[in-house]
């Protein structure tokens, strides 16, 4: 399961309400930064998540109000805040501003505080873990070098409670062994093995984040059936000429493309000033239902068997049965 929390979700510059582009994805007790806008670091004190283990930013491109925020967020660590070692992935073009912001503007020769480690992205799968996986694919936006990044949870086999008592097989660490793929003995001499008790796979939560984009096309076979879905919605279709030419999404095009490719949720951001809300979300709603236009703050988990929701505050998000 997944959880994302939108730190900034105005297009190009902040408004009253919005800040530029930052978001935060959580997998237990891993945090990556997604995007740097100016003002993140506040966002991030403001939020609640703070800076501890954030010790991951993907950057979606190297547009300055979506990397901007690294030069504060780097001052800070080196005055006050103190994490183990910093990874910055994006592409190579990105990396080299990164790098002039970073180096030339804000240490100006001095040492980062911690290990900086700055990785160029290609499209593959950039890290993996027992229980989920990040990847990298390229975006069609303004610029070379920019990408999206799916979060994907490993399909899991479901443990068969109802085939696994009538085996007689007891609750415990027995169940916890053929879970792992182990197979056991029973007391009365009875070998169990995981396939007695275990069903097919089930696929786990998938979360697709593209960062600015002129369109979507060809990234169908990424986005198909995700529980998530994160793009963009500069525009209104009535501007779809002027969308195109700074290379940017409409809200209808946006929710067109997540009807037809069988996306759960449609999460928008990167909303324009020269629009209502209301508006936004009308048009998208009028192509799929669900969709949301995000706000400052706004969390939502996303998690196999239902559709990505917001979490409430107060509330916490969990696993559905």
């Amino acid at each position: 399961m997944f959880e994302i929390v939108f730190l900034g979700t105005s297009a190009s510059a902040p408004s009253i309400h919005r800040g530029l582009s930052a978001q935060v994805v959580i997998v237990k007790n891993r945090r990556f930064l997604i995007d740097c806008g100016e003002g993140t670091q506040r966002q991030l004190l403001k939020s609640g998540i703070g800076f501890k283990r954030l010790n991951r930013v993907l950057i979606t491109h190297g547009h300055l109000d979506h990397i901007l925020g690294l030069g504060g967020l780097m001052s800070t660590f080196m005055r006050w805040e103190s994490i183990d070692e910093l990874e910055i992935w994006g592409g190579k073009w990105a990396l080299d501003r990164v790098q002039d912001l970073i180096y030339g503007v804000v240490l100006r020769g001095a040492q980062p505080p911690m290990p900086l480690h700055l990785i160029d992205v290609k499209p593959s799968v950039l890290m993996e873990e027992a229980d989920f996986l990040v990847s990298a694919f390229p975006v069609n936006h303004r610029g070379r070098d920019c990408f999206g990044y799916v979060f994907q949870e490993k399909a899991r086999r479901p443990f068969l409670v109802e085939r696994a008592e009538a085996l007689g097989v007891p609750a415990g660490p027995e169940r916890a062994r053929l879970v792992r793929g182990e197979t056991i003995t029973l007391a009365d001499g009875r070998v169990v093995r995981p396939d007695d008790v275990l069903g097919e796979d089930t696929p786990g939560a998938r979360l697709v984040v593209t960062g600015d984009a002129a369109s979507l096309d060809g990234l169908e076979s990424v986005a198909a059936g995700a529980h998530a879905l994160v793009t963009e919605a500069t525009y209104l279709d009535e501007d779809a000429e002027m969308a195109a030419s700074f290379g940017h999404l409409t809200a209808g095009q946006a929710a067109r493309f997540a009807r037809e490719v069988g996306v759960q949720t449609l999460l928008l951001t990167h909303i324009s000033r020269r629009y209502r809300e209301r508006d936004v979300i009308q048009e998208a709603q009028q192509y799929f239902a669900n969709s949301y236009v995000v706000r400052d703050f706004d969390r939502f988990s996303v998690a196999k068997g239902r559709p990505a929701h917001r979490v409430l505050p107060g509330e916490e998000p969990d696993e559905p049965e």
